[in-house]
């Protein structure tokens, strides 16, 4: 069975369970995706699936990639992304994957790109407290000093600075599956995932246990 699906973040809500208990959970549109590729052990080296996700303009779509998308039902996907799998020979190209290959309990790995912030200070950035704003401080919100004195006489590498924050992959590991909608293929997951709305997502069987 595919490992993962391609998704889109919908938004935040929350559900009240049976006993009267309040979850926050994120909405993600999970699939269906469409197998555009089978790639085997044999052939590639490993066994993986390469999953098509949302639709664009066919005129969007450069030469190259229709060409290779005509193999698995001429559909101008927006996203393509691999995910392994156990045994490609239980796969075709065209077939489409949905939520059915989660279940409700069980967890998920989710991954996506962080909201961009641009350019930001120490504060936004890492938390720092900041300066005194009296006693004749101009020290408010800037590092404070980051040197080493004569020796090693640099600035260490990693050292919290300002710099660009967000915009990056992030993971977020082992998020439960509050509730299942099929017929809309909708995930209900419990917390927060990476991006912003409308955001592409990856969602995936944890690696230590295939739930």
């Amino acid at each position: 069975m595919s490992d993962g699906l391609l998704g889109k973040k919908l938004g935040m809500t929350g559900l009240f369970q049976s006993d009267g208990s309040y979850v926050p959970v994120t909405v993600v549109q999970a699939g269906p995706c469409i197998v555009t590729q089978i790639k085997t052990d044999v052939k590639d080296g490993y066994n993986a699936l390469q999953l098509g996700f949302g639709e664009k303009k066919r005129s969007g779509v450069s030469k190259p990639v229709a060409g290779h998308l005509k193999k698995s039902g001429d559909v101008p996907c927006a996203y393509l992304r691999e995910f392994s799998v156990d045994n490609p020979g239980e796969y075709s190209l065209g077939q489409k994957i949905t939520v059915g290959i989660f279940k409700v309990g069980g967890s998920v790995d989710v991954s996506g790109t962080s909201k961009g912030r641009g350019f930001s200070g120490v504060i936004k950035r890492h938390g720092f407290h900041g300066g005194r704003k009296t006693h004749g401080s101009h020290s408010h919100r800037i590092p404070g000093s980051i040197g080493c004195s004569a020796w090693p006489a640099k600035v260490i590498k990693g050292k919290k600075l300002p710099g660009q924050f967000g915009n990056e992959r992030k993971t977020i590991q082992n998020l439960e599956i509050v509730d299942i909608r099929s017929d809309e293929n909708i995930l209900l997951i419990k917390g927060a995932v990476p991006g912003a709305i409308s955001g592409l997502v990856e969602i995936k069987k944890p690696k230590a246990s295939k739930i």
